[in-house]
């Protein structure tokens, strides 16, 4: 055997010592500071050279001269490899310690700003608990909207419930004893004011299936006109009495899949609260119109356009918009919606379900101002 094949092997044999030694003793050291594990590295690196000019010495194959020289050499190596991976190991565990505290920052809902310290990894680690800390403060923002919303929706649903059943309440007292000026009439209200409160327990229970990710839709390819025709056909009765001028007008031809009670609730809600809104002597005007990858519908009123923070939540549960509880819509004509603002919360529901979109924005026109709600649906592929 050649000297230089036996110099390969005594040197990967030595390496192969040292290196298991090292692993093992790395596996010990596992749960330790990355001072001790970089510390390591570096001894094992000079222990190897070291250990493997040392078997090759005792072969012969190394002058007692050139082995001093050797070693002298290595073992200085080794002592600047172990400085230089000493003062790493600060480094790292310094930055590791600046990840930890923007870590700390995050569970305490501070404000953190990604930087560049450290390694690559530690940066793109930091970045990403830098966009969780801004996913987990939006989650905390929409939570808290939430709350408030229900806590509103639990004060005017009670108030929406006592008010009429007040009302049945005397209107029945004067039929039981007889000086009901109008029985017929009374009946009529009495009907009417149940038939409001079943309509609203059924919102709530279409917004909790909604909210609960059950909401069953059927899609089936539907002629969107149609559904424009049928929405403002039943919402007529309503127009009339406010004396709001109701219109559409729809692409001949175009289709939309869809389920359809869902979209019939979508736009019997838009188009009703369109014209709530608007004042007498105003407009509300359907239309709709294909694009690139969707199919929108809009519905533009005339009520004089919504604030900013009030558009931001105008999609919310519970809201309304105004501080009056009791929308001022006659009676005998409320026959569409909700008083307990949810009609606006079930369409978004409803449009998102489907895949769909729903926004709002204010339009100013000539003589008059209002807003338009934009539904978007995904065209089907």
């Amino acid at each position: 055997m050649s000297d230089t094949v036996e110099i390969w092997m005594l040197s990967v044999l030595s390496g192969v010592v040292v290196g298991g030694l090292g692993l093992g003793l790395g596996w010990l050291l596992r749960h330790r500071t990355l001072r001790w594990q970089l510390a390591l590295v570096a001894v094992v690196t000079a222990l190897t050279v070291i250990v493997g000019i040392q078997a090759v010495a005792q072969r012969m194959l190394l002058s007692r001269h050139d082995l001093e020289v050797t070693t002298i050499v290595t073992a200085a190596a080794g002592l600047v490899s172990l400085l230089v991976a000493l003062v790493l190991a600060t480094a790292l565990v310094r930055w590791s310690h600046g990840l930890r505290e923007e870590v700390r920052r995050v569970g305490a809902g501070g404000s953190l700003v990604a930087g560049r310290r450290g390694p690559a990894e530690f940066q793109a680690l930091a970045a990403e608990v830098a966009a969780t800390n801004q996913r987990l403060a939006e989650s905390r923002a929409r939570e808290a909207r939430l709350e408030d919303s229900r806590r509103e929706l639990v004060s005017w649903v009670s108030h929406d419930l006592r008010t009429p059943l007040a009302g049945i309440r005397a209107m029945t007292e004067s039929l039981e004893d007889g000086i009901a000026p109008d029985p017929a009439r009374y009946h009529r209200q009495i009907r009417g004011e149940v038939d409001r409160m079943v309509r609203m327990v059924d919102d709530l229970f279409e917004l909790s299936r909604i909210h609960a990710g059950v909401l069953q839709l059927a899609p089936q390819p539907l002629m969107l006109g149609d559904l424009v025709s049928e929405a403002i056909a039943g919402a007529e009765p309503v127009a009339r009495a406010r004396g709001v001028t109701l219109s559409g007008s729809v692409d001949p031809g175009l289709e939309v899949t869809a389920d359809p009670s869902g979209m019939s609730r979508v736009l019997g809600n838009l188009i009703v609260n369109g014209i709530r809104h608007t004042p007498a002597d105003g407009s509300v005007h359907v239309s709709a119109r294909p694009l690139a990858d969707a199919i929108e519908v809009a519905v533009a009123d005339g009520c004089g356009g919504i604030p900013d923070p009030d558009r931001a939540r105008v999609f919310d549960v519970a809201f309304r918009g105004s501080q009056a509880r009791t929308p001022d819509v006659p009676d005998d004509t409320d026959v569409h919606t909700t008083r307990a603002g949810l009609g606006l919360a079930i369409v978004k529901g409803i449009v998102e379900a489907h895949g769909g979109a729903v926004t709002v924005e204010n339009v100013v026109a000539p003589g008059s101002s209002g807003c338009r709600f934009l539904v978007r649906l995904p065209v089907a592929t």
